[in-house]
């Protein structure tokens, strides 16, 4: 009796998913990657793997910007369905931040979030407005409006340092200003 019930609560808690893939997401961390695309990559490899999913509609170079700040670029193009927009951002030339504004016509905000738990677990932080999954690599978050976003750690980790040094920098340069008078 009590080896049945415990197989009932593996295959609810589980999901879709089988034991072995939940096991495995949990061994190896959240995933890097949608479809083609993964943290990481270059941006050729990002415009190519855009062109060749039929979920976007590339448009090729007219969808890419340059920022002048750190050769940084952003790519933002259109989907074909349950995406309505995607945007890429690159540091260095790698991709370290892609998000996904979801169709809610085609998808809805309990129906990912409940997917996002069976698959990753409970979230490391939640409120309102968005669930965040983390891990030392990756960070993904579930957001309203309806958006998935997938970050690089290390990359926004080394971004919030250095903005948190300009604002410590701005800060003893107003007390220097101030103390002038």
């Amino acid at each position: 009796m009590l080896s049945c019930l415990l197989g009932v609560f593996l295959v609810v808690s589980t999901g879709i998913h089988s034991q072995e893939e939940n096991n495995a997401y949990a061994e190896n961390g959240l995933p890097r990657q949608f479809r083609e695309i993964s943290l990481g990559m270059s941006l050729d490899a990002l415009r190519d793997a855009l062109q060749r999913d039929g979920m976007f509609s590339f448009r090729g170079e007219r969808d890419v910007s340059f920022i002048p700040v750190r050769e940084e670029s952003l790519v933002e193009t259109t989907g074909t369905s349950f995406i309505r927009r995607a945007f890429f951002q690159l540091r260095d030339g790698e991709l370290f931040i892609m998000s996904f504004t979801i169709n809610t016509d085609l998808m809805d905000h309990h129906s990912m979030f409940t997917h996002f738990v069976s698959r990753h677990g409970q979230p490391t932080y939640l409120n309102p407005r968005e669930a965040i999954w983390e891990d030392g690599a990756t960070r993904i978050s579930l957001e309203r409006p309806l958006t998935v976003r997938y970050i690089d750690r290390g990359v926004f980790d080394d971004i919030v340092s250095e903005s948190m040094l300009v604002e410590s920098r701005r800060i003893h340069e107003r007390q220097e200003f101030l103390d002038e008078f």
